[in-house]
């Protein structure tokens, strides 16, 4: 199984996803950031069955939401930010969701400890600090090693919280033992990863 982890452009529309669907047949899973989807749920879902691919990303209903869609374009996880239903089975994987700074605030613990192939952080922008790209990760990392799954996270490339001047994009995937896969800082190019050797290629 190979998984796509990109880190776009904020975008009105879903041209990045598009071109990485077209151009990465052999991908299974295409992770985008939080709020990437915007208001385009409908055309994710539909462009999700046209190439029959699993998309994990968020959109806002007017909210942050997190979103699993299918091959067949279903979204079979679509809740509010916060909630605690984070996890759903697909393609014989259990895969947990993690939005954004859920990392933080809520992270696994209402979780049971239970057979988690791995979890997906999709990030809204960069990280604000260096200080924020340390913590964020090392939670990730305790998420990894509690629950002996893979992590991966990504933002996008580009835009600001809030007022801060500063905006680290940020990508990574720990393994099971929450040893680095990859750290990306400040490179935003598109990665894809090979689930079963952790092999990862930078395209």
């Amino acid at each position: 199984m190979n998984i796509l982890i990109a880190q776009p452009l904020l975008e009105q529309e879903l041209k990045q996803l598009e071109h990485e669907l077209q151009n990465h047949p052999e991908v299974d899973v295409f992770i985008f950031p939080e709020g990437y989807i915007n208001d385009n749920f409908e055309l994710a879902c539909n462009l999700a069955k046209q190439y029959s691919k699993i998309v994990i990303s968020g959109y806002k209903r007017p909210k942050d939401r997190a979103l699993i869609i299918d091959r067949e374009g279903r979204a079979l996880l679509d809740r509010a930010k916060y909630d605690d239903s984070i996890l759903v089975e697909i393609d014989e994987k259990k895969i947990g969701l993690m939005l954004c700074d859920e990392i933080v605030i809520q992270g696994m613990n209402h979780i049971k400890p239970a057979k988690i192939h791995y979890i997906v952080h999709p990030i809204g922008v960069g990280m604000f600090s260096e200080a924020q790209f340390q913590e964020w990760t090392e939670e990730a990392r305790k998420i990894a090693k509690q629950y002996n799954t893979m992590v991966i996270g990504t933002s996008h490339a580009n835009g600001t919280y809030r007022d801060s001047k500063v905006s680290i994009p940020i990508a990574y995937c720990l393994d099971e033992n929450g040893k680095d896969v990859f750290i990306s800082k400040n490179d935003t190019r598109t990665k894809i990863l090979t689930f079963e050797t952790k092999q990862v290629i930078t395209v």
